[in-house]
């Protein structure tokens, strides 16, 4: 296993130098580098248990001050574990604006539903806070360009919560994939099944006395409350989610593209639908994409309803190449020549695993990723995923989905991420957004 100071030397992108050096300047006026690092924690369901168990990990750097919720039994439940596990009791708000106004708070860190991500990191921003925020940073491609120029124009710490950039197995079989241990890599296949179930047909009801439904919509044009969403099925609703390709494949296929070296796409094609149930779900449960670039291509395959696994794995990635394959989870790796025949192995310790039963992904490589993060915002330490790298990712993910719901290939500017010649699909990169809640740098 690495050592931190080992680990935090590791480069993974060369976006990420300029932006976390200006940072770093940045936060010597908040607090001195010797200092912990105080959070606050917003969207307090799910994800946040893994936030709160990698602060916990980092304790000696890191404190928890604040945490934010809309529902108040889900923020009286947070707060209660937060104390246990960091010492103290933070302050509990409803409306996160109030934790962005504490002058005590260094940093946020997002993991609310993703039509709040990108507003809610612009506006940490611009309250002089550093910015953890969950996969995927950004609801559409506009928002992406958005965020990365909000870390541009304001200098502060962002990474985005793809913990595998941070896996120290990753980075060693990534590094030896740049080395040429398959050859030149030319395919990335990525893949990820579940068993998930019917999420029915909501009925309109009254909102829970608990939560604050006009605040959790926040960004969305408004809707009348439905019982089958909050708080997880709105992953599967547009106006809310972006479906399972940036839930899961946000992972996957970054690491594809970490490993292929690759950034815009010349062509993004998808092709699938929602055929396991028939029920609210307005994405696919079954998807085809494909990345092609000048030389190599990625593609990424969902099957959220059935769990037939890929390699013997229910997620990870093959990086085919000249001379081999190497196969990649986040639970190790194997290097095959070009017949399939094993060459190399390494598996993680058991106690390193995420627990099959650990639904909000509570495991080592999120502790290295959050130890990255405040190392970034401490020493200037280099970035495991800064935003302007990792939001590639994310944007031609987004993009997928346009090209999915249009039901055709889209051609891009392989310079800029641009749609060429498709009025259409430019004019799908940017949301509707409710007034007076659209984000602005």
């Amino acid at each position: 296993m690495l050592t931190r100071r080992e680990f935090s030397k590791m480069v993974t992108t060369a976006a990420a130098g300029a932006a976390v050096a200006s940072s770093a300047k940045s936060y010597a006026r908040i607090v001195g580098a010797n200092d912990r690092v105080n959070f606050g924690v917003i969207g307090l369901n799910g994800r946040a248990y893994a936030h709160l168990s990698s602060l916990q990990a980092n304790k000696a750097n890191a404190a928890i001050t604040h945490v934010a919720d809309v529902d108040s039994v889900i923020l009286q439940k947070y707060a209660g574990e937060a104390e246990k596990a960091m010492g103290a009791a933070p302050k509990s708000e409803k409306d996160f604006r109030k934790m962005l106004e504490a002058r005590d708070v260094d940093a946020i860190t997002i993991a609310t539903p993703e039509h709040w991500h990108t507003p809610m990191a612009i506006m940490g921003m611009q309250a002089d806070k550093h910015v953890y925020v969950e996969k995927p940073c950004s609801h559409n491609p506009y928002e992406v360009e958005l965020l990365v120029a909000a870390q541009k124009k304001m200098g502060k710490v962002v990474q985005m919560g793809n913990q595998q950039r941070s896996s120290p197995h990753s980075i060693e079989i990534i590094e030896k994939i740049h080395g040429g241990i398959i050859g030149r890599a030319y395919y990335g296949k990525a893949w990820y099944c579940n068993t998930r179930k019917s999420m029915g047909t909501g009925k309109v009801v009254p909102v829970p006395a608990t939560l604050d439904w006009e605040l959790w919509q926040g960004p969305a044009p408004r809707a009348p409350y439905k019982d089958n969403i909050h708080p997880y099925n709105w992953h599967w609703l547009r106006v809310y989610g972006t479906g399972e390709t940036l839930n899961n494949g946000t992972h996957e296929v970054d690491l594809c593209r970490w490993a292929l070296k690759e950034v815009w796409p010349k062509r993004i094609a998808a092709q699938g639908g929602r055929y396991h149930y028939k029920d609210d779900w307005q994405f696919y449960d079954t998807l085809v994409t494909s990345f092609e670039y000048e030389d190599s291509m990625i593609s990424w395959e969902d099957t959220s309803s059935n769990g037939m696994p890929q390699y013997g794995r229910d997620r990870g990635v093959a990086i085919h190449g000249t001379e081999g394959t190497v196969i990649l989870d986040r639970d190790g790796y194997e290097v095959h020549d070009l017949k399939g025949k094993l060459l190399q192995e390494y598996k993680i310790p058991k106690d390193k695993k995420t627990s099959s039963a650990d639904t909000v992904g509570r495991d080592s490589m999120t502790d290295l990723h959050f130890a990255n993060f405040i190392d970034g915002i401490r020493n200037g330490a280099k970035l495991h995923s800064p935003i302007a790298d990792a939001s590639t990712s994310v944007a031609i993910l987004l993009m997928a989905n346009i090209a999915w719901e249009l039901n055709r290939e889209l051609k891009l500017d392989t310079k800029t991420g641009a749609f060429l010649g498709d009025a259409e699909a430019t004019k799908m990169r940017k949301r509707e957004y409710e007034k007076g809640w659209e984000p602005k740098i």
